[in-house]
C-alpha cells in the first residue's frame, strides 16, 4: 500500500530528474578535479550519454539501480507492479539497443551503476581514463 495519495506520488515521480542528477554532478566534479577533460554533456547520440569523449569515441552512462534494474540492488516496486515492470523492462531493452547502436558507430559505451560510483568513484574514474588514454 502506497503511503502517498495518487496525486502526491505523481508529483514525486515528476520531480525525478533525467539529467544533471546529483550523482552525475558529483562524478563530473570528481573527474574534472582529477584533470580529465574533453567531454561533452548530453551529446545527441543513441541513449543520450551523460558524458561523451568525442575524439576518443567513448560514451559514459550513469544508470540508476532502480530505473535500469541493477542485478545487485534492484527491489521491485510494491505498488502498480504491472506498470513499473513494463517500464523498467523497456529501459533495460532500450539500454541494450542503444549500446548496439553506439558500437555500430564505433563508440565504446561504458555504463556505471549508481552504487558503483557511490562505493568506489576512483575505480570508475580509472576505467574511463583507461579508455580515454588508449
Amino acid at each position: 500500500m502506497d503511503r502517498h495519495t495518487k496525486q502526491q506520488r505523481s508529483y514525486n515521480m515528476s520531480q525525478v530528474k533525467g539529467k544533471n542528477t546529483k550523482l552525475e554532478i558529483i562524478f563530473r566534479q570528481y573527474i574534472w578535479n582529477k584533470g580529465l577533460r574533453g567531454y561533452r554533456l548530453h551529446a545527441k547520440l543513441p541513449g543520450k550519454p551523460d558524458l561523451f569523449f568525442g575524439p576518443k569515441k567513448v560514451a559514459v552512462f550513469i544508470d540508476g539501480c532502480f530505473w535500469h534494474k541493477c542485478a545487485l540492488c534492484f527491489k521491485g516496486p510494491k505498488t502498480n507492479k504491472k506498470f513499473w515492470s513494463a517500464k523498467i523492462r523497456s529501459n533495460v531493452e532500450r539500454d541494450l539497443d542503444n549500446d548496439i547502436k553506439l558500437k555500430k558507430l564505433n563508440i565504446e559505451p561504458i555504463r556505471f551503476w549508481e552504487h558503483e560510483i557511490k562505493e568506489d568513484i576512483e575505480k570508475c574514474y580509472k576505467k574511463i581514463k583507461k579508455f580515454v588514454d588508449r
